[in-house]
């Protein structure tokens, strides 16, 4: 595996490692709101991980154990603020950056005003090779936490559909996604 890239908050070239999932690598202005946070939560999950907790899921679950058994890793990030607006939105706006510097497409962005202290921003981004997708990034903003999940391995909108609100990945409409919203 080649080495994360130089994690300095200027932009830098597109090169073929910034066009994958690098589990070990997050956006710079996320440790900067780790320092604001009052609770932090991370973990990756590796293949072999990933395998054996397909393997515990019931046969109910048929799609959502395949989703995951052929993902290469995903890894979670979560940051919990002890007042409302505590993250700087500029922090925020240079995570959203950094994937966009990348080479990332991104495919979503949806607000949900859900009244006070219930509103959020999600921003979905996929990496890709050609027309074959490498990874995904999901970013949830609210206003006392924020989640960015990274997802390595061949993935479709369905699978990004099939994982939300497991392994730490929020939960987030389906609308714009292309895997079509049901009202």
């Amino acid at each position: 595996m080649s080495a994360a890239p130089d994690s300095t908050n200027g932009p830098s070239p597109v090169s073929n490692d910034l066009n994958q999932a690098i589990l070990e690598w997050t956006p710079p202005a996320l440790s900067q709101l780790g320092g604001q946070a009052v609770a932090k939560e991370s973990f990756t999950l590796d293949r072999t991980m990933l395998a054996a907790a397909a393997g515990l899921m019931p046969d109910s679950d048929a799609d959502l154990r395949q989703t995951v058994a052929k993902r290469d890793g995903v890894s979670v990030h979560v940051l919990r603020f002890a007042a409302d607006g505590q993250a700087d939105p500029s922090q925020v706006e240079a995570i959203r950056e950094a994937y966009h510097l990348r080479g990332w497409k991104h495919v979503l962005s949806s607000t949900n005003l859900g009244g006070a202290g219930r509103s959020n921003i999600t921003d979905v981004w996929l990496v890709l090779d050609g027309t074959n997708v490498r990874g995904g990034v999901v970013l949830v903003e609210s206003p006392k936490s924020l989640t960015l999940a990274t997802m390595a391995g061949n993935l479709s909108p369905v699978d990004l559909l099939h994982l939300r609100g497991h392994f730490g990945i929020p939960r987030f409409d389906s609308e714009g996604l292309g895997g079509g919203a049901s009202h």
